[in-house]
């Protein structure tokens, strides 16, 4: 099983989870952070999101966020799957699975990764709302949580956009 996938099909958690301890009598925890697209952004209505990557670049930094969460946890397993494509509202848009002996390290990583998504994986979104459709910016919160791990991001006050 790949720790990183990047694909347009929707995911199943309860697939993911038992593929991801299968065999590893030794794992006592899994935290799962499933995001979704909302319906609402800054006060709009947002019908959907279309996410836009590099392929392979994608792929690269997110493998190499999991080995840096491997680094700084004990953790056993980990898997990401980020969706790209046009997702409607409510759709799952990415998957965090982390497995350890203990919740603590499992839930510190699961926290860790998804910090670390949000600021540093290289996607687009757009979203459609009832004014037309508009890339999504950087968020100052996002590079926020990330500096709570001493990672440094500026992509809000440099002000990120898509392509």
């Amino acid at each position: 099983m790949p720790r990183v996938s990047i694909q347009t099909q929707d995911f199943n958690l309860a697939t993911e989870t038992e593929a991801l301890r299968a065999g590893d009598g030794g794992v006592g925890a899994v935290v799962a952070f499933v995001g979704t697209v909302r319906d609402a952004s800054h006060g709009q209505s947002v019908s959907a999101m279309e996410l836009e990557h590099y392929p392979g670049m994608t792929e690269a930094a997110i493998e190499a966020m999991v080995d840096a969460a491997f680094a700084r946890f004990d953790i056993r397993a980990a898997r990401v799957i980020h969706r790209v494509g046009l997702l409607q509202a409510c759709e799952q848009i990415v998957l965090v699975l982390v497995a350890s002996a203990h919740r603590g390290q499992a839930f510190q990583a699961c926290e860790f990764l998804m910090d670390y998504l949000k600021t540093q994986a290289p996607f687009w979104k757009k979203e459609t709302t009832p004014a037309g459709a508009q890339w999504v910016d950087a968020r100052v919160a996002d590079d926020e949580a990330l500096a709570r791990w001493g990672l440094a991001s500026n992509n809000a006050a440099d002000g990120l956009v898509a392509p």
